[in-house]
């Protein structure tokens, strides 16, 4: 019984390059999505003004962390799916996620409907007690 042989390494110089191209490939296709949200974060989006049921409504779209840049957005300008708008109106707070509704896009929390059907006039809604709706008659405001 002689000395045991010790086994060719398998790694080559070439496959040792491949796999760190391999392991930097994959951190940096990891890594984009975040420098584009990083870059949404940039972005400042811009209050509208609109007069709801006669009182002054600021509604500021924000997209959302989650947003993913390489699905389109069917309604254009707007905010991306996992965006939200932020409400103020009547001394109220309101941060409403998008919905997953096709089309025009839409928020809620389940109470509060906010909606961008018509850009000059959305549909701002509140469910209250057993399914009774109440609808704001809204309208945009010229930018000063």
């Amino acid at each position: 019984m002689g000395q045991p042989t010790a086994k060719p390494s398998p790694w080559t110089w070439d496959s040792y390059v491949v796999a760190a191209f391999g392991w930097l490939l994959s951190w940096a296709i990891l890594l984009a999505p975040l420098s584009q949200s990083a870059a949404w974060a940039l972005d400042s989006p811009t209050a509208q003004s609109y007069r709801c049921d006669g009182e002054p409504l600021t509604a500021l779209l924000e997209r959302g962390a989650m947003d993913e840049v390489t699905i389109p957005d069917p309604s254009s300008a707007l905010v991306p799916i996992g965006g939200y708008v932020v409400l103020q109106w009547q001394g109220l707070s309101l941060q409403l996620p998008r919905t997953n509704n096709a089309g025009p896009a839409s928020f809620t929390d389940g109470k509060w409907w906010w909606s961008l059907e018509d850009q000059d006039h959305p549909r701002f809604r509140l469910r209250g007690g057993l399914g009774a709706i109440q609808d704001f008659a809204c309208d945009r405001l010229a930018a000063s």
